[in-house]
């Protein structure tokens, strides 16, 4: 009995695969571009608010280790999903009975 006849429209899973490896870099590129993007705002708040030495001190020192943890994630694998699995079922009922007529061949 398939799943859509219990009204169900989830698929199957038929394999455990990651995502490609293409998928995956392009993933990494996104992550790094956007964590390397985010530094230059943070150079440009810290020299806007120079009055306060402060406020510029600490939003600088945020942006000093934005690449290194940027490096650090683009290297990075991605974790393992864990994820409910829809996985195919074996019902247990045959789909013919065992009595078949043989036809032996003299």
């Amino acid at each position: 009995m398939s799943s859509t006849q219990h009204g169900d429209d989830t698929p199957v899973l038929i394999t455990e695969a990651q995502p490609s490896h293409d998928d995956q870099q392009a993933e990494r590129r996104r992550k790094y571009a956007i964590m390397m993007s985010l530094r230059i705002p943070c150079l440009i708040a810290g020299a806007a608010c120079y009055q306060i030495w402060w406020l510029a001190l600490i939003i600088v020192a945020i942006s000093i280790p934005l690449p290194w943890m940027a490096v650090l994630i683009a290297n990075d694998r991605p974790p393992r999903k864990t994820e409910q699995v829809n996985r195919y079922r074996h019902s247990g009922q045959e789909l013919e009975s065992g009595d078949h007529r043989v036809i032996e061949d003299s």
